[in-house]
């Protein structure tokens, strides 16, 4: 199985002067999972190369066991630096589609043409798309067919607005991802903040913080093993 994961390569915290980019545990938790259940993965960016990591994801208090493996994985921090550009890399090649959150995608992913083309092509071919944190933000102008928008009806989860102001950042980021959820026709859901919490609706997974991000790649193994397991039941002798 081949996993694609598209970080973002926004640096600019709006107008604060301040850095954002991706968050290291939204990175590595599920790099790792995917890895270690035997899952061959890409990375991508808008940009090709190194994508921005968000200082604060690094700060002591965000750090996990991922997070301590990556600090550790020089082969990772090497590959990490050489993000594939996103316009060059085929949806045809990858079984499923990851985004890790940190708030750099509310300001490039959301309208990036390439990102939203690729989701629109995995979708289309019945591929999982996932996404946690801020990363949900990918799919809001995303369309499942010409007339309707790919989460209007669906169920989906992503940073709430109680934990946009617990970080202090409500009037900074360009909008609020719950309420922009709501406005293109998702049926959001969340949890207590910072509380694990994943939306699986068909083939689309969302998480809603960084304490969601194994679950969402747990739960994207998941799926994959049973298309994988459809699959191997119908190349049986006897099934057809």
């Amino acid at each position: 199985m081949n996993i694609l994961m598209v970080l973002t390569s926004h640096s600019q915290l709006g107008n604060t002067g301040e850095k954002t980019g991706f968050w290291i545990e939204e990175f590595a938790a599920p790099y790792y999972k995917f890895k270690d259940a035997g899952m061959s993965v890409t990375l991508a960016s808008p940009k090709g190369g190194q994508p921005p990591i968000d200082p604060k994801s690094a700060a002591p208090e965000n750090q996990t066991s991922a997070t301590q493996r990556f600090n550790n994985d020089k082969a990772l921090q090497k590959e990490l630096a050489h993000t594939k550009k996103l316009s060059q890399v085929s949806a045809g090649d990858f079984n499923a589609i990851f985004y890790p959150g940190g708030h750099g995608p509310l300001w490039d992913l959301t309208s990036n043409k390439e990102s939203i083309a690729m989701i629109e092509t995995f979708w289309r071919t019945n591929k999982p798309v996932a996404a946690v944190c801020h990363a949900p933000a990918v799919l809001l102008n995303v369309k499942a067919d010409k007339d309707a928008l790919l989460i209007e009806g669906k169920n989906v989860t992503g940073f709430s607005n109680s934990e946009e102001t617990a970080v202090q950042l409500k009037d900074v980021v360009p909008f609020l991802l719950e309420d922009e959820l709501k406005a293109k026709g998702g049926i959001y859901s969340k949890a207590a903040d910072w509380q694990s919490h994943v939306v699986t609706d068909g083939l689309l997974i969302t998480g809603q913080n960084p304490q969601s991000s194994e679950a969402a790649a747990e739960e994207l193994i998941q799926l994959l093993k049973k298309a994988q397991d459809f699959l191997h039941d119908l190349s049986r002798p006897g099934n057809s």
